[in-house]
């Protein structure tokens, strides 16, 4: 999609700027994103099926987790029908839903830096993809629904190693997984919709166009931001 970019009022810009300094807001965030140290002591001091206390943790990785947040927003950023972001909400959630199991389950460790930093890529993969940036480089459009599918993968792998950091007993592992999973899901379906709700009243403006291309533009700044962040973190730990 390509954008105008006229010179825009001042005034104009306030909302667009608003949604920037939230957006980097965000991701500034999400450099610190990890395992609460409370809710680590909780899961290493039980045993057993767990489920409600896992699907509570669930739910509090995905809303507080704004990486994974600012991808999803991304992802929907032009979707206007029902039908086509439940296609793609469900593609990121089977994406990240298997690596996430699959990572704990067999114990894949992956580096946390690298996949923090992977992850930090797909959201400016997908900021360049709103702003129609390889259709104007390369000529091509890139397959959406498997972009969003394989970067589900990345961050369902993302969501494995902060499990991993709660050193889960063994004992009632599988069940309490699945509940964690669910919580993800239910945190996911509470940021959607909050999501939804906020660009519902923002695409009635007008000016839309010209304050998606700066949302899209700080949003790619944010995936570089956390790029930038976890690199260095890898090569200084």
């Amino acid at each position: 999609m390509k954008f105008p970019v006229p010179g825009v009022p001042p005034r104009e810009l306030v909302p667009a700027l608003a949604l920037c300094l939230l957006l980097l807001g965000a991701s500034v965030q999400a450099l610190a994103h990890a395992v609460a140290e409370g809710d680590k002591g909780y899961i290493q001091e039980i045993a057993g099926i767990n489920l409600l206390p896992f699907v509570y943790l669930g739910a509090k990785h995905m809303v507080t987790g704004y990486d994974h947040i600012l991808f999803l927003f991304g992802v929907i950023f032009f979707l206007y029908r029902l039908q086509h972001i439940a296609i793609y909400v469900s593609l990121f959630a089977l994406g990240h839903s298997t690596t996430m199991l699959a990572g704990v389950y067999f114990g894949i460790g992956v580096n946390s830096y690298l996949i923090d930093a992977i992850i930090g890529f797909s959201i400016v993969y997908k900021a360049l993809d709103n702003l129609g940036a390889y259709q104007r480089w390369f000529g091509v459009q890139p397959n959406t629904r498997v972009a969003t599918l394989i970067f589900g993968f990345f961050h369902g792998f993302g969501l494995s190693s902060k499990i991993l950091d709660y050193d889960i007993a063994p004992d009632g592992l599988l069940p309490n997984l699945l509940a964690f999973n669910v919580g993800v899901e239910i945190g996911q379906l509470l940021a959607l919709g909050a999501i939804l709700i906020a660009m519902g009243f923002w695409r009635r403006s007008p000016s839309f166009l010209r304050h998606a291309y700066t949302a899209n533009v700080v949003m790619m700044t944010a995936g570089f931001v956390l790029i930038g962040y976890q690199l260095t973190g890898y090569f200084v730990s």
